[in-house]
């Protein structure tokens, strides 16, 4: 009996003490418990689905902030030169324009005459032009003709190109000369080139081409129509030696004959400058007068 409840004794300390030894084992030993795993990864996916993401600094700033300003660089941009006057016509008178294109011809001398011939610049009168008046089925004479002539009549079925009969204040002699087309008459009035072909010829019309030349010939700027005796006497002058007799005519002359050589790129002497220059430096505008 006394050794059965010995036995009985030592199983119960035996389970007492494997029920203390599975305590210790399975406690923390810690005041707060552990969240279990799968709490924090719900919480997880919790807060990433329902959260608002927040936009980012530089698309804010973009959004929301006006542009910056440019800051001016610190060394000034170079200033631009201004264009060379002599490649901007003056905004100034006859006079003064005059003048200018005077300044931009060469001076050279005289080519020699030498291949020189009326034929040179084309048939005489000759509407087939690039010229104003040409191409309007009238030679340039009678052109010339109606337009420095006044109280004109013309030849009837001509289309008022053949001028019969009209009145010329000569620019030359400052004269008045009543002009009748006819085989004895019509020499009284001749149209004269401001600058004689010859003159050209020496001077760079050999080199500007048929064509050119053909143009210097029967342009209008170059023509004008005048007493006979006078455009003979006149011959393949320039300004330095021979003017009109009309004093009052002198300063358009000279003008004239700028214009027309500055036109078709003709060069003059130091001699023929030399007397524009002296004549311009005397004249209005007004006695210059428009030209082109």
């Amino acid at each position: 009996m006394k050794t059965t409840t010995r036995a009985r004794w030592i199983v119960v300390a035996i389970v007492v003490a494997a029920l203390a030894l599975l305590g210790a084992l399975t406690g923390s030993g810690d005041d707060e418990p552990v969240a279990a795993p799968s709490t924090m990864t719900v919480s997880a996916t919790t807060v990433s689905a329902t959260a608002t993401p927040t936009p980012a600094l530089s698309t804010t700033v973009a959004s929301t902030q006006p542009a910056p300003t440019a800051t001016p660089p610190s060394t000034p941009a170079p200033t631009t030169s201004p264009a060379p006057t002599t490649t901007v016509a003056p905004a100034a008178g006859p006079v003064a324009t005059t003048r200018w294109i005077l300044g931009g011809i060469a001076i050279k001398g005289r080519a020699p005459k030498t291949g020189y011939e009326r034929s040179e610049f084309g048939p005489a009168w000759t509407d087939d032009v690039a010229v104003a008046g040409g191409h309007n089925g009238c030679d340039t004479r009678n052109d010339i003709l109606r337009r420095d002539l006044t109280v004109t009549s013309t030849k009837p079925g001509t289309r008022d190109c053949v001028v019969l009969t009209g009145v010329l204040h000569d620019p030359y002699t400052g004269t008045r000369i009543d002009f009748t087309r006819g085989r004895r008459t019509s020499s009284a009035v001749q149209i004269d080139h401001v600058v004689a072909l010859n003159d050209a010829w020496q001077k760079g019309a050999q080199q500007i081409g048929e064509v050119r030349r053909r143009m210097l010939a029967n342009d209008p700027l170059n023509l004008l129509a005048v007493d006979g005796p006078a455009n003979n006497q006149k011959g393949a002058g320039d300004a330095a030696t021979w003017l009109p007799s009309n004093k009052a005519f002198r300063c358009r002359y000279v003008a004239l004959q700028t214009h027309v050589k500055a036109r078709y790129h003709l060069w003059m002497t130091s001699a023929e400058r030399d007397a524009i220059v002296r004549i311009l430096s005397g004249c209005s505008d007004a006695q210059v007068g428009a030209i082109g």
